[in-house]
């Protein structure tokens, strides 16, 4: 049992990734990325909440992969601020800020933890909630040292998360 929270449970081995892992170095600049999915997943994995463990939530719904690293902020929550700041969101979804990682060398496995760089983000919607996208480099790849901004960021590589942030329906 945690001191902070006497209802929850932790694993004194492994810190449970959206509560027991440090937000970042100096957010909102520099922060740990939890990557659920990596761009050779065809699986949408996302944390169970409860054990901390990825869990399979379905196939990708299009033959599209991930162009980037996917995951959450540790320690954020999508709710009234954030919905606040989009104009037809009733409400936050509930969940960590998602995050989307660029590195130029391919990085094949999730449930790591990303020293990642935000250069901007995606306000998004789904089923009226607020779910937006941060969009981050890693920290120290030197491909990408001197992008600050995602105007700065390829427009090849923006036109491929878009497209895979798209809503389906």
């Amino acid at each position: 049992m945690s001191k902070k929270d006497p209802n929850a449970v932790f694993s004194k081995y492994r810190p449970h990734p959206w509560h027991g892992i440090e937000v970042g170095k100096t957010p909102p600049r520099l922060v740990n990325a939890f990557i659920e999915i990596s761009p050779f997943d065809g699986i949408k994995y996302e944390i169970d909440k409860e054990s901390g463990f990825l869990k399979v939530d379905r196939p990708q719904l299009s033959s599209s992969l991930p162009p980037a690293l996917y995951g959450f902020i540790p320690q954020t929550y999508c709710d009234k601020r954030v919905a606040a700041l989009t104009t037809n969101a009733k409400k936050g979804d509930g969940d960590p800020l998602d995050i989307c990682v660029f590195s130029e060398r391919p990085i094949a496995r999730s449930d790591i933890i990303v020293p990642s760089r935000i250069i901007g983000g995606f306000r998004m919607i789904d089923k009226g909630e607020a779910d937006d996208k941060i969009i981050a480099v890693v920290e120290s790849d030197p491909f990408y040292f001197d992008v600050k901004t995602l105007a700065e960021l390829s427009p090849v590589l923006r036109n491929r998360l878009e497209h895979y942030l798209r809503p389906t329906s």
